[in-house]
């Protein structure tokens, strides 16, 4: 390859990127709540809605957390870095919805975000996450899905 071709190829790569909008930006209805650099990622769906002054709990509110460490349950393994980044979509405190992983936080903040596009588009089915039927808390949760 000549110089001429290096710089050809590198002048076509530039401006391709809408610098308004950036691959890490969580998608419509999701707020960026907490990202440590290299590690852990934060998004929750419609903290507006989820609050004490409505009819659904703070607690209850669609989060997915980004994150490199340890899903063991036993004491302590939550401290434990992996190689492996998880991505967990969760509707309250032990309530898992999805579980993917990724072998790069790149690609688990691309993952994460398609993940909240599926949920905020109602393709996500959250139902079949819960063993005890909630359906007038779910009833509530679809409409706000679908707004």
């Amino acid at each position: 390859m000549t110089d001429d071709d290096r710089e050809k190829a590198d002048d076509s790569t530039k401006g391709d990127a809408d610098p308004a909008k950036t691959d890490d930006e969580p998608p419509a209805g999701w707020s960026l709540w907490n990202d440590e650099p290299r590690g852990r990622r934060i998004l929750v769906f419609r903290p507006d809605v989820f609050n004490e002054g409505n009819d659904l709990p703070a607690e209850c509110i669609p989060t997915i957390l980004v994150s490199n460490r340890s899903r063991a349950k036993r004491p302590g393994a939550s401290q434990i870095p992996t190689d492996t980044w998880h991505v967990v979509l969760t509707l309250e405190p032990d309530v898992e919805a999805v579980v993917e992983d990724y072998e790069s936080r790149e690609a688990a903040v691309a993952g994460a975000n398609e993940l909240a596009r599926r949920f905020a588009a109602g393709d996500v089915d959250y139902r079949a996450a819960y063993q005890l039927p909630r359906e007038d808390y779910l009833d509530r949760l679809d409409s706000v899905v679908e707004a």
